[in-house]
Order: C-alpha cells, then sequence, then structure tokens
C-alpha cells in the first residue's frame, strides 16, 4: 500500500474525498448517490476509483461487515495544505504574496472576510517581531 503523502489526489479522488470529509464515511453506494448529482459517474467507476484510492493510502476501508465502509485517511487540511504548496510552488514561483493579492485582487471579499484577512496579517506581523 502507498503513503498518502507521495499520492496527490486527482480532480476525481478529491470530489470523493470531499464527500467522505462531510460525511465522515460511506459505502461506495453512499459516495456514488451524491456524485451522480453533479456528473455522470457509473456506479463501477466510482467503485473501482475508490479501491485504487484505498490502494494509494487516500482512503481506509472497514471490511468487518458485508457493505465496505470507506473513509478519508488524509485530512481536509493537509490535502488543501499540499495542493497549496503546490500551486504556490509552480504557478507562482514560490510567492505566497503573489497568490494572495491575485486572489483578492479577483475575488469580492465580505467585509467579514477582510476583517479575518486583517487580524490574521496582525497576528503574523505581532509574531514576527518577538
Amino acid at each position: 500500500m502507498g503513503t498518502a503523502k507521495n499520492n496527490k489526489p486527482t480532480e476525481s479522488e478529491l470530489e470523493i474525498l470531499g464527500i467522505l470529509w462531510e460525511k465522515g464515511s460511506g459505502t461506495v453506494r453512499d459516495v456514488h448517490e451524491i456524485l451522480e448529482k453533479s456528473k455522470d459517474a457509473g456506479y463501477t467507476t466510482t467503485l473501482k476509483l475508490m479501491q485504487i484510492m484505498h490502494e494509494k493510502g487516500l482512503l481506509k476501508r472497514d471490511t468487518s461487515s458485508k457493505t465496505h465502509v470507506y473513509e478519508a485517511a488524509i485530512s481536509r487540511e493537509s490535502t488543501q495544505q499540499q495542493l497549496l504548496n503546490k500551486m504556490i510552488d509552480t504557478v507562482f514561483n514560490g510567492s505566497a504574496s503573489q497568490l494572495v493579492l491575485q486572489a483578492l485582487g479577483n475575488h469580492r471579499s465580505s467585509q467579514e472576510e477582510l476583517d479575518k484577512i486583517k487580524q490574521y496579517l496582525n497576528e503574523i506581523e505581532q509574531q514576527q517581531k518577538k
């Protein structure tokens, strides 16, 4: 079995992970029924993809009952961080500030979001002064 750290999830795998992060766990049928609402996916395709994800270390599988129950083996936060780091390195030449400026320049933020961003920047500034 591979380690999840070496296996970046594909777009389809991220969709499945997103469902399992929300639900906590589920059978292939549970996941497939949710996927079916937004895309044309066959049950066997979902099954095969989840089996591959298990082999890659992205999913855990409980085989104690007749119906196998899956759950994410990697956290949403670590996956987001891994994908974000890759994007910063490849798209923004390693510059996190360029990513932030691009995101804020092309996305209308609510006042609440802006306040959170300001608070976070103030916290970073205070930590760097120590």
